[in-house]
């Protein structure tokens, strides 16, 4: 009897073997990560998930306890079919979970607002005092001093973000070089995110470092955040955008101040330069692209990628919305060219209104768009802004046999 248990209990063991070794492979970066935005939306999973399962622990033990107690073979528990009312059951089902929906409203509410991406970072890590409480962007900006201070503040580092088909684009406008597929930055020191992308939507992600962010085509999407630990970090593509979504992957250094500089000497060192042309190559799709620097970069790079212009001679939407090419050619962009060789309202000249545009004292009568058939002519001139061309009615003879032929305007 005792040989049989133990050959049962082994072989219960082995049958969760298979889950424990795959479960052994998990990365828990999420749960253990290396970044103070990262840490703090760590802890308001954790906090929420034990606010949520205040209530979910004791249903399921009172539900096992209930399906036990009053179970039919026990004949010792009480039998009461008129009992239906106890106040204070009701104020425990009801007290209990209305709190933890408060509890949990405003820890949304708040993290929200401090976890915003766009929100410049309060504090660099969680024991280093808060550089301010509720401080205005521009505000908070000027308080951090150009380079680490004691606090862990300072200058943030810009990094420019491209999602390519298939792989990433960083550049440094600070330092003015770029690179594909590979990320560095001093730890302690905020970071600056500003992300676009090519073609289509992609979000970029870094479990150490934060949450993640999508990219979007003639967009542009903030992240502020700071690595706290020297580290080799995995960063990637979360959102599915084509054949070579999965090999969208780089690498993310968290490295010391002087390692940094090390860094940024080593791409100067490598390399060519990233103009309009070598950008418009970089874009074109391809897979498992490996790191590649740029030991500089054409000024303004990043706003022709946003602005969707880097071919040259492609208007950029900043200028359409100004009218063109540099506000000059007012029939460039998305203004509205002259019809019917007249000028525009662009032009600050009149021309000559439709009957859309037309006060109900101007327009006017004129036939019918149904208008009988037997007439001969709808009366329209070629001359531009002929009040007759009012009428559009147009003569087309009925191709149904027995029918009066009718006109369609």
């Amino acid at each position: 009897m005792i040989v049989e248990k133990t050959v049962s209990r082994a072989k219960k063991w082995l049958a969760v073997l298979p889950l424990a070794l795959l479960t052994s492979g998990c990365d828990w970066v999420v749960m253990s990560p290396s970044g103070d935005i990262a840490v703090q939306q760590r802890d308001l999973v954790l906090i929420s998930t034990g606010l949520m399962l205040l209530i979910i622990v004791p249903v399921i033990c009172l539900t096992l306890f209930f399906a036990f107690r009053y179970r039919q073979s026990n004949k010792a528990a009480k039998y009461e079919p008129n009992w239906d009312h106890s106040v204070g059951l009701e104020l425990l089902i009801w007290g209990i979970p209305l709190l933890i929906i408060i509890a949990l409203g405003a820890l949304t509410w708040t993290s929200t607002h401090l976890l915003d991406p766009y929100r410049p970072l309060g504090r660099i890590k969680p024991d280093s005092p808060t550089l301010a409480n509720n401080v205005p962007v521009g505000n908070l900006v000027d308080k951090q001093q150009a380079g680490n201070g004691p606090n862990g503040a300072g200058k943030p580092l810009e990094v420019q973000v491209v999602a390519l088909d298939w792989k990433w684009l960083f550049i440094y406008p600070e330092y003015g070089i770029a690179t594909v597929n590979e990320l560095a930055a001093p730890v302690d020191r905020p970071i600056r995110f500003q992300m676009t992308s090519s073609s289509v939507m992609n979000a970029f992600y870094i479990p150490a470092l934060a949450g993640m962010i999508y990219t979007m085509p003639g967009m542009q999407t903030t992240l502020n955040a700071v690595i706290n630990k020297p580290g080799n970090y995995e960063g990637f593509s979360s959102n599915y955008s084509g054949a070579g979504f999965s090999g969208m992957r780089f690498r993310f250094h968290g490295v010391s101040d002087a390692g940094f500089d090390a860094w940024i000497n080593q791409v100067k060192q490598r390399g060519g330069g990233l103009n309009r042309a070598s950008y418009l190559q970089l874009e074109k799709p391809s897979e498992k692209v490996p790191v590649r620097y740029y030991n500089a970069v054409e000024p303004n790079m990043f706003k022709l990628v946003v602005e969707q212009c880097v071919q040259p001679g492609k208007v950029c939407m900043s200028q359409m919305m100004h009218g063109g090419k540099g506000g000059g050619d007012s029939h460039a962009g998305m203004a509205m060219p002259g019809v019917n060789g007249g000028k525009g309202p662009q032009d600050s000249s009149e021309r000559v209104k439709g009957a859309l545009m037309k006060d109900a004292n101007e327009k006017g009568s004129g036939n019918h768009w149904t208008a009988p058939a037997d007439i001969k002519q709808d009366g329209a001139n070629s001359a531009p802004g002929s009040q007759s061309n009012r009428n559009h009615t147009m003569l087309t003879p009925s191709t149904m046999p027995g029918t009066r032929p009718v006109a369609n305007g």
